[in-house]
């Protein structure tokens, strides 16, 4: 009986996130308020790069000196980034990226996105994660999935 209340007691003093925010109202706004910074961040770069097609500007802007990436068609740094999307556009002047869901939490931004090379393309289902720190990216994630042209349902990809 020592042993259960000994642990009930343990469990109720641990501060639960409720009453952190209860006891600070002002950390919740600071989480929320980093992640939607970060959502912001990473909207605008992805705009600007992959539907206005200004890939240095928006390079520079926004992706830190140390860039990581996990795309294993795309080397690590902001120069190769570059260098890479610079031709990929050049090559494909009407690809274009539309964001179709955003979720942020903490220094990491999920972009749910249908990617096509041209208007005739049906495109890539693409989830790209970004993460963020002190206001630039600094590293980046995806899967894809080519959208096929029947479907074993009525569903969209997006």
């Amino acid at each position: 009986m020592k042993k259960v209340l000994l642990a009930t007691a343990l469990v109720l003093s641990i501060p639960t996130l409720s009453s952190v925010q209860a006891a600070d109202p002002q950390s919740t706004v600071r989480v929320k308020s980093q992640a939607e910074q970060n959502k912001n961040i990473v909207v605008d770069f992805y705009e600007g790069v992959f539907q206005k097609h200004e890939v240095k500007a928006y390079s520079d802007r926004y992706i830190g000196n140390q860039y990581i990436q996990h795309n294993p068609h795309v080397p690590d740094g902001k120069a190769p980034f570059v260098n890479y999307f610079t031709q990929y556009f050049k090559e494909n002047p009407d690809a274009k990226s539309t964001i179709k869901r955003v979720v942020a939490d903490g220094d990491l931004v999920w972009l749910h996105v249908h990617s096509t090379q041209n208007s005739k393309d049906l495109g890539t289902a693409v989830v790209d994660i970004f993460r963020v720190e002190n206001g630039k990216i600094v590293e980046h994630w995806d899967v894809q999935q080519q959208v096929p042209k029947p479907s074993a349902n009525k569903n969209t990809m997006f």
